[in-house]
């Protein structure tokens, strides 16, 4: 959509605002509209940050059960939600009731309140309101600051045209998001399931079956060995962190939880640490080597080293993988192995994703797994790269379009509350 600018311009005379429309004016909030801290007495319509979408202000419906008194809003005030104010909760109120917690209840005086939540959700309002937050563990905005934030004003009439143009085509790039963001859950559920599939029942669907013993695993090929992980690898833990020495002739690169992401693993300013000669030998990498995430809430979580430095080691909360027997196991194969057993939450105990835990050596190598002869092992890892390269190329394309969705309501919504763009002849509210 091509949208005109305004016949005139002039200078608003403040630096995020730029040119406003000849017409037009600025003003600090407090002349717009008023902070409310009155309690309320009455627990009607608990609002709390967790019911409010970060950017889009939707709200979320929410079983939780809020304790304390609230400040009442009524209809039409806006709930502003002043920890980490960079998210953007922020809520056009549509009922009278309580915000429980970080708001700043904000009561449109001479603004539109549909006009003013728009202005409060644009990029540079919510940059300024970031830049002024007091804690640095818990930021949270400052009313003082807020209130004497300037902000360009329109005429009523024309607050209302913005508004309802916004209205519309955020609601349009939303529902757009929504169908692209459900394709990307799609698509994690294909991915998943075709790894399942060929790590698990194989590439030959007329082969004869056995009861792996496994819950997560199932039923496996005839031809299939289910042993612990220490039957066919040797499951070495990482060097512990050594801050005492930081120079001498034994300082290497090592690799952290944080450098090894699925599938990736950085190589740039890794940190050094001191590796004696004994060191060396028992904890540098070799090309194939799998590394695994020993604990956290990134347990699991593995990837291959293919010899992008010449020589590299890895720090405790990290297991180095490596098969007894090359000409019987690939750690390109485990790789897949690892990838399902995590995402089916099978190192986490109770299937709790929220709890903390850790894959010690003992329980990894202790895991039962399912090992296919070599010949099949490396037939599964060239069809899950054919097939999962499709996968995630959609999957990137898809990330593609909803970032530049994002993008376009960002600006979408700076360019109308700021009169860069003129959307009268938009609205059935007022004509041009």
């Amino acid at each position: 959509m091509s949208l005109p600018n305004y016949p005139a311009y002039t200078d608003s005379g403040v630096e995020w605002i730029g040119k406003i429309p000849t017409g037009w004016c600025v003003s600090p909030i407090k002349r717009q509209a008023q902070l409310k801290n009155n309690r309320a007495t009455v627990r009607k319509f608990p609002v709390a940050l967790e019911n409010i979408e970060s950017k889009t202000g939707k709200f979320i419906f929410s079983d939780t059960k809020f304790e304390g008194d609230g400040v009442f809003f009524q209809k039409n005030d806006i709930l502003f939600g002043k920890l980490r104010p960079y998210l953007a909760k922020i809520w056009l109120a549509d009922k009278e009731g309580e915000a429980v917690g970080d708001f700043y209840v904000i009561r449109p005086t001479l603004s539109s309140p549909d006009f003013l939540r728009w202005v409060l959700f644009s990029d540079e309002v919510i940059s300024q309101i970031d830049s002024s937050t007091f804690g640095a563990k818990m930021p949270r905005a400052s009313w003082p600051f807020i209130r004497k934030l300037l902000i360009p004003v329109p005429s009523y009439l024309e607050q209302k045209a913005i508004a309802s143009f916004l209205d519309r085509e955020c609601d349009k790039i939303d529902a757009l998001l929504a169908e692209q963001e459900r394709l990307i859950a799609l698509l994690a559920e294909k991915r998943q399931a075709v790894i399942s599939h060929a790590v698990t029942k194989g590439l030959n669907s007329g082969i004869l079956m056995k009861d792996s013993g496994i819950p997560w695993i199932g039923m496996v090929p005839e031809g299939w060995e289910v042993v612990p992980a220490s039957y066919r690898y040797e499951v070495q833990l990482g060097r512990m962190l050594n801050e005492e020495r930081t120079s001498g002739d034994h300082m290497r690169p090592y690799l952290r939880v944080l450098d090894v992401q699925w599938s990736e693993i950085n190589i740039s300013d890794l940190p050094m640490m001191d590796f004696p000669p004994e060191a060396q030998a028992r904890y540098r990498l070799k090309v194939g080597d799998l590394l695994v995430n020993e604990g956290g809430s990134y347990v699991g979580r593995s990837a291959i080293w293919r010899g992008e430095l010449d020589e590299c080691y890895y720090q405790k909360a990290l297991h180095r993988l490596r098969p007894h027997n090359p000409e019987r196991d690939t750690g390109e194969f485990f790789y897949y192995v690892m990838e399902i057993a995590t995402r089916r939450n099978v190192f986490v105990a109770g299937a709790n994703q929220t709890t903390i835990d850790h894959l010690t050596a003992e329980q990894l190598r202790a895991h039962r797994f399912a090992f296919p002869p070599l010949e099949q092992q490396l037939e599964i890892v060239d069809h899950l790269k054919k097939h999962l390269s499709h996968i995630d190329s959609l999957v990137d394309s898809t990330s593609v379009a909803i970032a530049l969705l994002k993008e376009r309501r960002v600006s979408l919504i700076s360019s109308a509350v700021t009169g860069k763009i003129d959307v009268r002849s938009q609205s059935k509210v007022i004509a041009a």
